[in-house]
């Protein structure tokens, strides 16, 4: 048996042996395509016309965050610091949350988030020595408490 369709522009058929016929290739036809697994992912950041990203908006931004804060806090309640270093153990404990978090915001943006975990706590525990020894510190350097994570235990 074999099936042949026509695609859009009706110019010529598209024939699959039987061996396919279980499984045929995705084929945009108008209404009733069919798409790879991937682009159904509406967060997956879009091409411009020009080859480079879009830009994300205030929504997205706003989810993208969300799902770090969760991810964060749940590396918070299990004592991990730095899910790149202990990527295992947070991937069993967090794995959930880290991958919403993939899904929400651009690949650039979870590395930089867990990079940057990290070095805003070893910036807060370089504040907090000066600080012990009488050290001067600028107003302004001080790192927000939402911003450090909570010490490893």
């Amino acid at each position: 048996m074999i099936i042949a369709l026509v695609d859009t522009n009706f110019s010529k058929p598209l024939i699959f042996p039987q061996a396919s016929v279980g499984n045929p290739p995705a084929i945009n036809m108008g209404w009733f395509s069919t798409t790879p697994a991937d682009a159904s992912n509406p967060s997956a950041p879009q091409k411009s016309s020009d080859g480079a990203f879009i830009a994300p908006d205030r929504t997205s931004r706003s989810r993208c965050y969300e799902t770090r804060d969760a991810f964060f806090a749940c590396l918070d309640r299990v004592g991990i610091l730095d899910s790149i270093a202990e990527e295992e153990k947070a991937g069993t404990e967090c794995g959930g949350l880290e991958k919403e978090m993939g899904r929400e915001c651009a690949a650039s943006w979870v590395k930089y988030f867990k990079q940057r975990r990290v070095m805003e706590w070893k910036k807060q525990q370089t504040l907090n020595k000066i600080q012990a020894e009488g050290g001067w510190i600028p107003e302004g350097s001080q790192v927000t408490a939402a911003t450090v994570p909570k010490p490893v235990k």
